[in-house]
């Protein structure tokens, strides 16, 4: 069976997506996952773009082994030179050169000539070609292109050593019938056609992201650009979990083949609603809460006969536990660390320490300690940051007739200190009261809290966006009482933004000291 790529762009095409922005450490922990994951090229980000997006592609190459790390660059360049720069350290380095060949781009936004931008692509896979030996080339907006003048650009980009030619249905705008005649048309007038991958970067804008992937699958593309949970601009990306288990599903239709850990795809899309702060749908094919619950009876019966009555693949290939798992107060580490390893996470002995004694903490209050319990727990362990600011406790007085009032104790950069402040609600009172004691001037963009359970005595979550001085970030924490979740919520974006800051101070003085020395 033949091979598919699977080019995952979580961290460049998904994080362009409102409220997905991800920091250097965020992203690369993803892009560990990812490796875990075994994707076969990660899209580490767009060096131009930004100094953020520069350091996360230079981490994520210096980081990665073994596994194609691709930076994307506009077909300039000031922007291969980057690329190439950031992938230095790469063990596979990939520059993606891109740009648009519809005539409504050509017109409206390059004020381009046809010529003048098969000769902009040539030039660019000739500079990227250089730095790397492996060059991918993007027609931008492909789908709305003009056919031949494709066959003419992409025939013009091999023939200087492009490798990989994507095909990429920018806005959404095809469909499976169409796209499967594209990708079959290319194949008939490409010159050299055949000694290049042909891949697709399909947007969901009508919904046929991954259908539109897959018809571009049957039709010969031999590599799929996706991202976890379909994320992406506007209404998102193909999603790689949609592909590969439709691939792994449907031999019969599609007799080629992922490599995929597919028992990595749950814990991958869990990640990244942890980084986010963004959940998923619960009715999310193969990732959502829902994907594998039954609740009509007829349901229940057929899958206590047998599975295959109403489930296609078992929870457990895609990385769900069966089962409930029910952990109480009497639980040793044992089995604690056991039920940790079944769910994918492995801590250090600090990092196992402080969850389980979380655990213990939980175990106190509920009845039942579900998985979705123990992830939160544990993510605050894998994500560590620096903590200048430690939660210690906080009281809140509220009702309908008195002002609500919160006291609350933080650890302060060594020194315990305490403070009560008086607010709108318990949760304000506590969040003007945490501001005051840490000297905090900022401004909360976003507050959600959610149950992650169903029972009464669910944990809640809370998330929440926090800004200043034009830098955004998320802080999570769970705990069976709001207004606590809600305090360590705040508590911890404010140690990210420090931490942010300290970093940004750092590398000013870096700079400074440098332009000191040529001085």
């Amino acid at each position: 069976m033949e091979k598919i790529r699977i080019f995952d762009t979580t961290l460049r095409d998904g994080e362009q997506a409102p409220g997905f922005s991800m920091n250097v450490e965020e992203k690369l922990r993803l892009a560990q996952q990812l490796d875990k994951m075994n994707v076969d090229i990660i899209e580490a980000g767009f060096p131009i773009a930004s100094e953020g997006d520069f350091t996360a592609v230079q981490a994520v190459a210096g980081e990665i082994r073994g596994r194609t790390v691709a930076g994307l660059a506009r077909a300039a360049e000031v922007d291969i030179v980057r690329a190439a720069t950031a992938l230095e350290k790469a063990d596979r380095p990939r520059i993606h050169v891109f740009i648009a060949t519809s005539d409504i781009h050509l017109e409206k936004k390059l004020n381009l000539s046809r010529p003048e931008v098969i000769e902009r692509a040539v030039q660019a896979v000739r500079q990227a070609r250089k730095y790397v030996d492996d060059v991918e080339f993007s027609a931008e907006d492909a789908t709305r292109s003009n056919w031949s003048f494709l066959a003419e650009v992409y025939s013009a980009v091999i023939a200087e050593g492009c490798r990989t030619i994507n095909v990429p249905d920018t806005v959404g705008y095809t469909t499976p019938e169409e796209f499967y005649r594209l990708i079959e048309f290319l194949r008939i007038h490409v010159r050299d056609i055949k000694d290049v991958t042909i891949s697709v970067h399909c947007h969901n804008d009508l919904g046929l992201a991954v259908a539109n992937s897959l018809a571009a699958v049957r039709a010969g593309a031999r590599q799929v650009e996706c991202t976890v949970n379909g994320i992406g601009e506007r209404a998102g990306n193909a999603a790689l979990e949609e592909v590969v288990m439709t691939l792994w599903t449907r031999p019969d239709l599609y007799p080629v083949r992922t490599e995929i850990a597919t028992p990595q795809l749950y814990p991958s899309s869990r990640l990244l609603r942890h980084i986010t702060g963004i959940p998923v749908q619960p009715n999310k094919a193969i990732v959502g809460a829902n994907a594998f619950a039954h609740e009509a009876g007829i349901h229940q019966d057929g899958v206590l006969k047998d599975r295959r009555t109403y489930e296609i693949m078992t929870p457990e290939t895609v990385g769900f536990a069966s089962n409930i798992l029910v952990l109480g107060k009497h639980s040793g580490r044992h089995a604690f660390k056991a039920r940790l390893e079944k769910l994918g996470y492995q801590l250090d002995e600090v990092g196992f320490e402080n969850a389980f004694r979380a655990f213990k903490t939980l175990a106190d209050k509920k009845k039942t300690v579900y998985d979705e319990d123990l992830e939160t727990l544990v993510m605050g362990e894998i994500l560590e940051i620096p903590k200048p600011f430690k939660f210690r406790s906080v009281n809140v007085a509220s009702g309908t007739e008195m002002l609500p009032t919160a006291t609350v104790e933080l650890e302060i950069e060594g020194r315990i200190m305490k403070r009560t402040g008086h607010g709108d609600g318990p949760v304000d009172a506590a969040y003007k009261t945490i501001a005051a004691l840490v000297g905090a001037r900022n401004h909360l963009v976003n507050f959600q809290v959610r149950a992650l359970t169903p029972e009464t005595e669910a944990m809640g979550e809370v998330t929440v966006s926090v800004e200043a001085q034009g830098m955004t970030v998320i802080g999570r924490a769970a705990h069976t009482d709001i207004v606590v979740a809600s305090a360590q919520a705040y508590v911890n974006a404010l140690n990210k933004l420090a931490y942010l800051k300290a970093a940004g101070a750092k590398k000013g003085a870096a700079k400074e000291a440098a332009a000191l020395k040529k001085q």
